[in-house]
């Protein structure tokens, strides 16, 4: 099943299908990725540094929600650098054999990229400290008393990680990264310029007012934002002229049920549940998933942040619990110990 079919249209996690059409709008350079001025102010620094002095810049750790670029971002470095990329993820290094193969192949001045770095097997990781800081490994030849550790020097490289869970870090490889850099949460604004770009590219005709319309309901995540994008593309080729406007984004949105907030079915089921079926709460991340009819890791991975975000499900020691805004959103009165008072606009004011 996949991602769009099992989470919906909002989920900020990557499906294998879209790879492709991912790789299309990648921004190949810096002067081309859009939003997060401030790590790519700090990056540029980094990057320009080291070019000057002949050198391979420091490690670099890029944290933050899914959909947010971390991936752009390191082939953007790869390309900034002039160097290849070497790409794998941190559940793929089950061995320390297994990071040793990669990094005896890699050239000076290579890139290499280890996605969710925080799920990289404890001896992989070992073996990585000793990769960051004086750039060797040690094959251990053999088991058992007879074992030999033997040295092997590796060419100097920049390792570039990504995670969505940082607090997941072990404090050693965290202190080996020369520059972290933490990925915000793009405004409607910044995801606008996303869209056009994106429309520009995959020629789809987009108007300001449509590209508006779309990025306010993309939970400030451009994945999101490109997949909503290709379904309105969709309904527009199909019910309309072709032209993405204000109504024709509204219409096919509603379609795929994302509402004016960017809550889709499996978000306002939960709403739905919390405040009809719990009275609001709190209650047990459990048994609402068992209310909605979905695993507990969906609900807590996919819908939790992206409310609480919004403001309108609150996490407390005893369970969740609905806000003001969750009681009004779903057209009912908050009762009195409801926490929190009611948007006065939509999520990304």
């Amino acid at each position: 099943m996949s991602d769009f079919e099992e989470h919906g249209p909002l989920s900020a996690l990557a499906e294998p299908a879209e790879r492709d059409v991912e790789s299309t709008l990648r921004p190949r350079r810096m002067s081309e990725f859009v939003g997060q001025p401030r790590v790519r102010e700090q990056l540029e620094l980094v990057l320009r540094g080291a070019q000057m002095r002949g050198q391979p810049p420091d490690h670099v750790l890029l944290s933050g929600p899914p959909g947010l670029g971390k991936t752009s971002l390191s082939m953007i470095i790869a390309a900034e650098l002039g160097s290849a990329i070497r790409i794998t993820s941190g559940p793929a290094l089950e061995r320390a054999g297994d990071l040793a193969a990669m990094l005896s192949n890699l050239v000076e001045g290579d890139v290499l990229f280890i996605d969710e770095i925080h799920r990289i097997a404890r001896p992989a990781e070992e073996m990585l400290y000793l990769a960051m800081e004086d750039f060797r490994v040690d094959v251990v030849v053999g088991k058992g008393p007879g074992a030999t550790s033997i040295p092997l020097e590796i060419a100097p490289f920049t390792l570039v990680g990504a995670t969505t869970r940082s607090g997941s870090l072990t404090g050693p490889l965290r202190d080996r990264f020369g520059f972290t850099g933490h990925m915000e949460f793009y405004s409607p604004e910044e995801l606008e310029q996303v869209l056009n770009r994106s429309a520009a590219i995959l020629g789809i005709d987009l108007p300001g007012d449509g590209a508006a319309e779309i990025a306010r309901r993309s939970r400030g995540t451009p994945r999101i934002a490109n997949r909503l994008l290709r379904r309105v593309r969709d309904y527009a080729e199909v019910r309309a002229n072709g032209s993405i406007s204000t109504d024709v984004a509204r219409a096919a949105l509603a379609v795929y049920d994302v509402d004016e907030l960017g809550l889709d079915r499996l978000d306002r089921a939960v709403l739905n549940a919390l405040v009809r079926s719990f009275n609001g709460g709190p209650v047990g991340v459990a048994t609402l998933a068992v209310a909605v009819g979905e695993e507990p890791t969906t609900v807590e991975e996919v819908c939790e942040p992206f409310l609480v975000r919004a403001g309108m499900l609150a996490r407390t020691p005893r369970g969740r619990v609905a806000t003001a805004a969750a009681w009004h959103h779903m057209g009912l009165t908050p009762p009195e110990h409801a926490p929190g008072e009611p948007p006065a606009t939509a999520y990304g004011r």
